[in-house]
């Protein structure tokens, strides 16, 4: 699983986080490593499509927060990829 949007919204789905503690996050939970352009990419599609938004915040690192429709998108994909899963495994029981 490699989509960094997926797994930018999977990040934050538990709490705000700024972009190194996004990446770092990442990498722990998907063994994977983002490069900034990747990652700061990703966020800024996401922003664009209302998935995540900024945190009101005095600090230097800008913190980012899921958003409702961010969410109900996350669990849309869930889905899809879940019946995907099953389905190879399904197939792959039959090989």
């Amino acid at each position: 699983m490699n989509d960094p949007t997926l797994l930018v919204l999977a990040s934050l789905a538990d709490g705000e986080k700024h972009g190194y503690a996004i990446m770092e996050d990442i990498r722990c939970f998907a063994g994977t490593r983002l490069g900034p352009g990747t990652l700061y990419g990703a966020i800024t599609r996401l922003e664009q499509q209302k998935f995540i938004r900024r945190a009101a915040t005095q600090d230097r690192r800008q913190p980012y927060v899921l958003t409702s429709a961010g969410r109900r998108y996350m669990r849309e994909r869930i889905a899809n990829l879940g019946q995907v899963v099953r389905t190879a495994l399904e197939r792959l029981g039959n090989a």
